[in-house]
């Protein structure tokens, strides 16, 4: 479980904590970015976790996405994908809070630039402690003969392999980016099980997100679906023991109505899930 967040004063962070699954993730997947189809453009991940006195413990991970905008030299983050899957990991732990981010550069800037910078120090402000947490990617190290061993060439850098990541503090009111000591911890990436459905989850996040604005008490969980993990949204229905019951699965979009009788399949052809959604409750309200 999650550990609440302290109540201490805020002061200025002096360190990063990184649970060890969320280290992991954030070197496998950076080293997949740079095998693949794009592996030349930047790329980067949000963090999330907790805001403590004087340090921040990042708890979970959530990738550019498919959608972002990115070259050599930039990336743009899939917002509305992220907003949505940090809707989902909140869900079973709401004292997360959005931290920071990581993204990665070419060649051997292991620090924030100034364009970096310039919006950073606007984002920051928005952030709890009005500071934020900034890791750079980079893959420039000399790998050692220990392959598969990590190593610290300085308190606020990581290294696996020629794969880097230095770490960075930014207050609302600095006028320049701080170095800031990385430790591990034992812990969760806790954004993990939406991996297998990422997919599912930029397909259909800002319609999910609409819905979960829209109607109460909405529900999303990872599922065992036909032939892979499934996404899926549960909707209460009012004054009742019902509920609608959509599943995500590639391109599949399955409504279904659970009672306490039993589950019953709709018949609604609907890849468009919060119009399928609104011709259920539609439906059965005039019944």
């Amino acid at each position: 479980m999650v550990q609440p967040q302290s109540t201490a004063p805020l002061t200025a962070l002096r360190r990063v904590l990184l649970a060890d699954d969320v280290s992991r993730a954030l070197f496998a997947e950076y080293a997949a970015h740079r095998a693949g189809e794009r592996g030349t453009e930047e790329t980067g991940w949000i963090l999330l976790g907790l805001r403590r006195a004087d340090e921040v413990v990042v708890l979970a991970t959530l990738p550019a996405g498919g959608g972002r905008d990115a070259g050599e030299a930039h990336v743009r983050f899939d917002s509305a994908t992220q907003a949505f899957a940090s809707r989902v990991v909140r869900q079973g732990h709401k004292q997360l809070n959005l931290l920071g981010v990581v993204h990665t550069h070419p060649g051997s800037l292991r620090h924030p630039s100034s364009g970096d910078f310039r919006g950073d120090i606007e984002w920051v402000a928005n952030l709890r402690g009005g500071e934020g947490v900034f890791g750079i990617g980079t893959a420039d190290a000399q790998p050692r003969p220990d392959a598969g061993i990590s190593w610290q060439p300085a308190p606020n850098v990581q290294c696996l392999g020629h794969l880097c990541l230095s770490w960075y503090g930014l207050g609302h009111q600095d006028r320049n980016y701080r170095p800031l000591p990385v430790e591990l911890t034992i812990g969760p990436d806790l954004a993990a099980p939406l991996r297998p459905i990422w997919e599912e989850v930029e397909t259909h996040s800002e319609r999910l997100d609409r819905l979960a604005r829209q109607l109460s008490r909405v529900k999303f969980d990872v599922a065992a679906g036909l032939e892979k993990p499934a996404l899926v949204m549960t909707v209460p229905l009012p004054d009742d023991r019902r509920s609608i019951r959509v599943e995500l699965e590639g391109k599949a979009v399955r409504y279904r109505l659970m009672t306490p009788e039993g589950t019953l399949a709709a018949d609604l052809r609907e890849d468009r899930v919060d119009v399928g959604v609104f011709l259920m409750l539609s439906e059965l309200a005039a019944r």
